[in-house]
């Protein structure tokens, strides 16, 4: 097919693109704890059809122990042309609090070009783009293709890892695209160069055997909820950059955007300063960051007076690509021993942690994807990096040091993932499935 052959293609599928995202995003699949395993068992099955509709021969579900199934595909290599891995996943976060909802976050809705909704762009565009791309080529595809999407990466994605490396010839290929991120801005090409890892813990702090009144024990009882916000506060100097020892600041070497466009985008309230020093770029691609992700205290309405005997929070580490998971994690927590005041018993647990990722070379398939961006877009693609974490990421660099990885997708940074209001530009999804399917013909015409 022609470059003009496959752009038409792409245009003249974009109806039934839109209407089968619609279809996913209307199911609530929340892998989390809690939440009803139905709505992602559908989306399971949802993803199976979508894959077979876009003429795949091999299709199936896979079980994941602990997790939800796996739904792989696979399309035989032409002689001579290299296999290209496709990933992306259908679970989704939370809604969180509807009240902050424009739109219900599962009943899917258009407004402006964008469609609205829980996951809309947070994963199920990547998976959309994958199907919209492999319909162009009606089964006559011009490399070999593998696609895996999983079941509960926003939850447990050490899952996907686990099975990865227990698995290796199942999702072993030339080229493997990530399609778990996006572009700066809508229509502001960007490939992803750079992740993040990340590590999480919960800490408790306990000073007393039961809370106290406050009257009769304030002033000299030893609060928990006071001493945990002294360590917490202890974390970040005066500018906000992280001052735990032993975690430096880093220096990105691509472009840093503006931050006049990254408060619009963040929300930044007026008069409220940004945090940290150095780029933009520096601070969110090659730094370490801390955040405070959680509190277990007493609420404002269900406040009492008394002397808090324990509280708890939960933290999460970002951590720049070149930078050791375990080794920022047991930084931090050893400095936080340190600074907790008045003795208090500190104790830690709930950890996770995921490595980040460094793109070290450009092969035949970066050059491709380039080429195919440039012309989607209509302008070169720029090198990015990303602050959060892709825990399979890591796990495919480690395994397959051969393969090139490539991470685009239709998110940007006004998506809005992870929280209220999520959407997806559907002119940048169209782009980006031209993208994929323009990479898909180039690649493979060059092995040729």
């Amino acid at each position: 097919m022609t470059p003009e052959e496959i752009e038409s293609a792409v245009d003249a599928g974009m109806a039934q693109t839109v209407d089968d995202l619609k279809r996913l995003v209307v199911l609530p699949s929340v892998a989390f704890p809690g939440h009803p395993e139905a709505p992602v068992l559908e989306a399971a099955a949802l993803t199976e059809r979508l894959l077979r509709s876009a003429g795949l021969p091999e299709v199936r579900q896979i079980p994941v122990e602990g997790s939800f199934p796996v739904v792989f595909a696979e399309a035989p290599a032409p002689p001579g042309a290299p296999t290209v891995l496709l990933y992306s996943h259908y679970d989704v976060q939370p809604a969180g609090d509807t009240a902050l909802w424009r739109t219900p976050p599962f009943e899917p809705t258009e407004i402006d070009g964008a469609l609205y909704g829980r996951g809309a762009a947070d994963d199920k565009s990547g998976l959309i783009t994958h199907v919209s791309a492999l319909r162009v080529f009606e089964g006559r595809f011009p490399v070999g293709i593998k696609v895996i999407v999983e079941g509960q990466e926003e939850y447990a994605g050490e899952r996907l890892q686990e099975f990865v490396e227990t698995n290796p010839e199942l999702v072993r290929a030339d080229a493997m695209v990530i399609a778990d991120c996006g572009n700066p801005h809508v229509g502001d090409p960007a490939l992803t160069t750079s992740l993040r890892g990340m590590a999480a813990f919960t800490v408790e702090v306990r000073t007393l055997t039961d809370p106290l009144h406050s009257g009769a024990f304030g002033g000299a009882a030893p609060d928990a909820l006071s001493a945990l916000m002294r360590m917490l506060t202890a974390l970040h100097d005066d500018q906000g950059d992280v001052r735990v020892p032993g975690l430096a600041r880093g220096v990105f070497p691509g472009e840093s955007g503006s931050e006049e466009t990254f408060r619009a985008t963040a929300g930044v309230l007026d008069g409220v300063s940004l945090v940290g020093t150095g780029t933009l770029a520096d601070r969110l691609w090659a730094s370490y960051a801390i955040t405070v992700t959680g509190l277990d205290v007493p609420t404002v309405m269900g406040a009492i007076n008394a002397v808090q005997a324990v509280a708890r929070a939960r933290v999460t580490i970002r951590i720049p690509a070149d930078g050791d998971s375990k080794t920022a994690l047991d930084t931090v927590t050893a400095y936080l021993e340190k600074v907790a005041p008045w003795g208090a018993q500190v104790t830690f647990g709930d950890f996770v942690i995921g490595s980040g990722f460094q793109a070290t070379s450009s092969g035949p398939a970066r050059t491709a994807v380039e080429a195919a961006m440039a012309r989607a877009f209509g302008r070169a693609p720029r090198q990015v990096g990303q602050g959060g974490s892709i825990p399979l990421v890591a796990t495919l660099a480690e395994q397959f040091p051969e393969a090139e990885i490539l991470l685009y997708g239709a998110e940007d940074e006004g998506a809005a993932i992870h929280a209220p209001n999520e959407r997806v530009d559907l002119g940048e999804l169209r782009r980006v499935i031209a993208t994929e399917a323009l990479f898909l013909a180039e690649y493979g015409a060059a092995a040729r």
